[in-house]
């Protein structure tokens, strides 16, 4: 077996009409699986993603590179090697293609959904392989070292493999308090005293493999129960209520209590990659994620900036919403301040400001924000937004603007 890179051209696991051919791989090869585009070498085993699965990066970006496991497996007993290899390389490494909410105006909903609550935190996947824990994030990245007492949660339970999907989240009270969740953030070694002082907790909706069983083809329902025979809460780690029936009714109480929302889910619906109307949320306030592209000045007695420029993307540009002044503390201000600095560039990421706000900085467009607000308005501008915290767990380019359906 061998790890070859084959550049863009190879993407589709075949050779290319007109002759041209893949370097490296030979007639007789099977190309098994590829790594995404953000492995080095010097970072040891790549992660492996399965034949013909879309990879989540910028396939343009010429510094991209793209690599194939190959094998020549001719006998049952190669191929059968072959999958294990594949098999165990994909429950440590590949980053899971995660089920995503639709946002929507609806609120009634029948005895054929499953209504769970919207948690303010960052998706997390776990997966246990014996002794070895993982936690990753939405874009795959390595949250094992930055949750320890999750991953010691996840660790304790009896299944010997299992892959889990939830959300962490840090309480205030009995809300979820993203900005707390902020001190964890980006951590990777936290100290046992910040751990202490602010501690998170596993949110678990979703089981998708179960002792080396997928599970993700069974209904909801069916992924449910296995999931409360399965698991066992432990203070970092909590299963997630469901509830059926009279959504209007919780909706208005989840509101009440200061929660973000519900969640909607059909009862027999598979877990899919991807965004689904099989899925949908249901927001009491709006919120959601933009991308900084620039900042002003500060004023009076307000330090490091005044004020973030935000948008999102449609159609391959960068839209402006507007500036969001409010919500940062002195911590953030400096912090933030310094990462905007570092962003600073000439011109601007957005495809039209008019105006231009006095005393703007244009940056990359490379840092996302958390941003809530009272409500859009007619011509596409945020209405009262705050800060609420930035978020690593995003792709800059996977932000639109959220509409419900």
């Amino acid at each position: 077996m061998s790890l070859i890179d084959v550049g863009e051209r190879c993407l589709q696991f075949q050779k290319p009409e007109g002759g041209q051919e893949c370097p490296g791989v030979g007639d007789g090869d099977t190309v098994l699986a590829r790594t995404n585009a953000e492995w080095e070498p010097e970072r040891g085993e790549p992660p492996v993603h399965s034949e013909g699965e879309e990879l989540g990066h910028d396939i343009s970006d010429p510094s991209s590179r793209t690599l194939v496991m190959t094998q020549t497996a001719h006998s049952a007993d190669d191929r059968n090697s072959v999958a294990q290899g594949v098999r165990a390389a994909m429950m440590t490494r590949m980053p899971v293609g995660l089920m995503l909410a639709t946002l929507t105006e609806r609120r009634d909903f029948g005895e054929e959904f499953l209504l769970e609550r919207k948690f303010d935190g960052e998706r997390c996947v776990a997966r246990k392989d014996g002794g070895e824990v993982r936690l990753e994030s939405r874009t795959g990245n390595d949250l094992t070292g930055t949750y320890p007492e999750v991953a010691a949660a996840v660790a304790s339970q009896r299944p010997s493999s299992l892959v889990l999907d939830g959300e962490v989240v840090a309480y205030d009270g009995d809300q979820t308090s993203f900005g707390r969740l902020q001190q964890r953030l980006g951590i990777r070694a936290p100290s046992e005293a910040l751990v202490a002082n602010d501690p998170v907790v596993y949110c678990v909706f979703d089981l998708l493999q179960l002792d080396g069983t997928e599970l993700t083809e069974r209904p909801l329902l069916q992924r449910r129960a296995s999931l409360t025979k399965a698991i066992r809460p432990r203070a970092a780690l909590q299963l997630s209520e469901a509830w059926r029936g009279d959504s209007e009714r919780r909706f208005a109480e989840a509101c009440r209590s200061g929660w973000e929302g519900l969640i909607a889910k059909r009862a027999d619906a598979p877990y899919v990659n991807g965004r689904s109307k099989h899925w949908l949320k249901l927001k009491c306030a709006w919120e959601q994620e933009f991308v900084i592209g620039g900042y002003t000045d500060p004023a009076g007695s307000r330090t490091d900036f005044g004020a973030l420029l935000v948008g999102y993307y449609e159609g391959g540009r960068l839209r402006y919403a507007g500036k969001v002044g409010t919500g940062f503390s002195a911590a953030v201000l400096r912090d933030l301040g310094a990462r905007l600095r570092e962003t600073e560039t000439s011109t601007s990421p957005f495809d039209e400001v008019r105006p231009v706000p006095r005393g703007t900085h244009w940056t990359r467009p490379e840092l996302v924000a958390q941003v809530g607000f009272a409500e859009w308005t007619s011509d596409g501008r945020l209405r009262q937004p705050r800060f609420l915290g930035l978020r690593d767990d995003k792709r800059p380019s996977e932000v639109v603007r959220e509409r419900p359906q």
